[in-house]
């Protein structure tokens, strides 16, 4: 499972300073010129790394916004406002295991579902310089537009009603009324739908191409993972760590590397196991019979692979073929683990998972601290760091610290942004070394705790693959008309369960 890579939105905002031709001329790496502002927005030395481009336009917009220019402009021009939100942009990560040459299919295809279906054009770029981070930008339109192409308010008024229908006259002898969007692009929904949606397009590719990995874009948090995530570089700190400058966020993104890949796969798993298999107890209650024995493990991963192969049903007899030699390698991995340690139900996870709880539960404690406590030192740290910056942009005359303030605005942001936290949290800068002293702390104190949990000789890929399995089944036997077929391959007489091994109770204990 590949867990949590860097998926991003974020809106362009004219109150920010920010341009949407220029955000534009960035992802395509070419030259535009920005009729709001009258400058020239050049980003032509990143075309090298731009592998492929393209707007994609709804049925009824204007054909000459095909060119990325007169799209931006004409976006920008129909913005009046000075705090007007220009565009939205996204960015996510590409995978490296999938072929390059799929790359643009992909962000086509998951363009035209997600945002050109509901209205949007969609201008993307996939960018790789070569570093292993390859990556796709896509730039939204904000307005809905008409049949003719033209483009519709963002919101409507609309009058409130009394109990009879009538409109309400307020003391000052205007009548009460409220703002509609005309369109429900920013409700907060659609962030967690864009992410899955994309998670699921991944997938469907990696399907096609016969590659076992699975993206999961859920948080570590909301995986019951205990990881602590890195902070996205951004091009400016990106650019710095390329020319071998080390900076705040890049030390601590090392720093985070390093304590995760300390931690047993073993112990990142198990954070959810628990909250897992009571779901998935209640799942199985639900849809068989009371008296009747419940589906072992290995009846699930037969039912998946059962599953997989339906779906090949229009593949050629390559692909086929190939998807079948991937299926059977894991079907057998997983076989052979069962066997060779004995759980076949879920009640043998319950018995594992009981007997490292409290381990689990006293390292996801320290984690959070020691994500608090670094959050804390990197504050301290970019504080220090900007301060003469800061300092700086408050001396000389008005105009001199405007156009100082332009020049240093990112730094500025970001000092700013730290004095808050560090304020808010009551923490000071002769705190860093008590702060640093605890992380080590309890870094050690973890590092001791997860030796425990790694002698407990479980295997993290092949558990994650059987709650794959497992989550997939349900979700299938949750869709009524496919509910009859599913237990029908549950209840299939095929392999013999493995023989389950009598433990010993120092040996469940671990």
């Amino acid at each position: 499972m590949i867990a949590c890579p860097h998926f991003s939105i974020s809106i362009r905002q004219r109150s920010k300073r920010q341009s949407a031709v220029a955000g534009a001329a960035y992802q395509s790496g070419e030259k535009f010129f920005s009729e709001y502002d009258l400058k020239t927005k050049n980003y032509s030395y990143k075309s090298g790394e731009v592998l492929a481009k393209g707007i994609l336009l709804p049925p009824n917009a204007p054909p000459e916004y095909a060119d990325r220019q007169a799209l931006w402009n004409a976006a920008e021009k129909v913005e009046g406002q000075w705090n007007a939100q220009l565009a939205r942009g996204i960015i996510m990560a590409l995978p490296i295991e999938l072929p390059k040459n799929e790359y643009e299919a992909l962000i086509r295809d998951y363009c035209r579902e997600q945002f050109v279906s509901r209205g949007m054009i969609a201008d993307f770029a996939i960018h790789d310089k070569g570093d292993g981070n390859p990556h796709a930008h896509i730039l939204l339109t904000m307005r809905a537009m008409n049949e003719n192409g033209k483009w519709l308010p963002k919101a409507r008024k609309v009058y409130d009603l009394d109990e009879n229908g009538e409109r309400i006259r307020l003391p000052s002898g205007e009548w009460k009324s409220h703002k509609e969007n005309t369109v429900d692009w920013n409700d907060r929904k659609y962030a967690e739908v864009w992410r899955t949606e994309w998670a699921k397009a991944v997938n469907r590719y990696f399907e096609k191409n016969g590659i076992p990995e699975r993206l999961d874009l859920r948080s570590f948090e909301r995986q019951g993972k205990a990881e602590l995530p890195t902070i996205h570089l951004g091009p400016a700190v990106a650019h710095m760590e390329e020319k071998g400058i080390r900076t705040e966020i890049g030390e601590y993104n090392r720093r985070i590397k390093e304590h995760n890949s300390a931690l047993s796969s073993l112990r990142r798993l198990l954070t959810d196991l628990s909250a897992w298999l009571k779901s998935v107890v209640r799942k199985i209650s639900e849809f068989t019979e009371k008296e009747a024995p419940q589906p072992t493990i290995l009846d699930f991963v037969n039912a998946y692979y059962d599953m997989r192969k339906n779906q090949r049903f229009d593949w050629n007899k390559y692909a086929k073929q190939k998807g079948s030699v991937v299926d059977l390698k894991q079907r057998s991995k997983i076989f052979n683990w069962l066997q060779e340690t004995g759980i076949t139900t879920m009640e043998d996870f319950k018995v594992m998972l009981k007997s490292q709880q409290p381990i689990i539960d006293k390292v996801k404690a320290n984690e959070k601290r020691i994500k608090r406590l670094e959050t804390g030192i990197g504050y301290i740290d970019t504080s220090a760091r900007l301060k003469p910056i800061a300092d700086k942009s408050k001396r000389g005359f008005k105009s001199i610290r405007e156009k100082y303030a332009e020049a240093h605005g990112d730094e500025l942001a970001e000092y700013n942004k730290a004095i808050r936290y560090l304020k808010a949290n009551n923490i000071t800068n002769e705190d860093r070394e008590k702060l640093a002293a605890e992380v080590r702390m309890l870094k050690k104190e973890n590092k001791k705790l997860n030796d425990q949990l790694q002698s407990a000789n479980m295997d993290s890929e092949i558990i994650r693959q059987i709650r794959y399995c497992v989550d997939t089944v349900l979700h299938e036997a949750e869709i009524p008309e496919k509910k009859e077929s599913v237990m029908v391959m549950l209840k299939a007489d095929r392999t013999p369960a493995p023989q389950k091994r009598i433990h010993k109770k120092e040996e469940l204990s671990m």
